[in-house]
């Protein structure tokens, strides 16, 4: 079946989760997950991965080992569809598309392709098309000053002040979240960000360095 959007019921699912995030109200309205809020998902990111890329739904559980927040579950779910991440909430649909995070040997590279004016003035036009779209840029981390070796007069000096970087839309809840029109807007959304994508697979592309130096 072909995605439809995400019922009411979704929304009413994270509202009272996040009232009450407890394993009692997780198994009392698990079959309320599993049918609106994990099945239209399933439905979604399976329609998508066709144009888009390798989709994966997120575990529900989050990872309490070393945060002092002890509650059990996401009050949200999320999905990678290639590059790109969903996420549905109590609050409505959101949408991100890039390299949130850099790599120390990705981050060099992004910087200097950011400085040069030829690639940095393309990475500069693409990023404010983005914003006149409403969309914005975002990434794990951001300098509060200029990299080390750069000056702080550059004149894409926003730009190197990143350390990840990926375009991000949020839609509050409207009518059309419970109806297909809620993949048309996640679609027009990574359609639209495909320069970003395909500027930041021509001039960073995959880190080499091994997984356990990353982070």
């Amino acid at each position: 079946m072909s995605f439809q959007g995400w019922p009411e019921a979704a929304l009413d699912f994270f509202e009272g989760l996040e009232e009450d995030n407890s394993k009692a109200y997780w198994t009392a309205h698990r079959q309320v997950y599993d049918e609106a809020v994990l099945g239209p998902m399933t439905e979604l990111t399976e329609d998508l991965s066709l144009e888009f890329g390798r989709a994966k739904i997120f575990r529900p559980y989050r990872d309490i080992r070393f945060s002092a927040d002890k509650s059990p579950y996401r009050t949200e779910i999320g999905a990678a569809i290639g590059s790109a991440y969903v996420r549905l909430s109590a609050a409505g649909l959101a949408a991100g598309n890039g390299m949130f995070h850099l790599a120390a040997d990705q981050l060099a590279a992004y910087r200097d392709a950011v400085a040069s004016d030829a690639s940095g003035g393309e990475l500069a036009r693409i990023v404010a098309e983005l914003n006149e779209d409403g969309v914005t840029m975002i990434g794990h981390d951001r300098l509060k000053s200029a990299p080390r070796g750069y000056p702080a007069d550059h004149p894409r000096i926003g730009l190197l002040r990143y350390k990840g970087l990926a375009a991000f839309l949020e839609w509050p809840v409207e009518p059309w979240l419970s109806t297909p029109a809620a993949a048309d807007r996640v679609r027009e959304f990574l359609q639209s960000t495909r320069p970003l994508t395909g500027w930041l697979g021509a001039h960073v592309g995959p880190s080499e360095l091994p997984e356990s130096r990353r982070r």
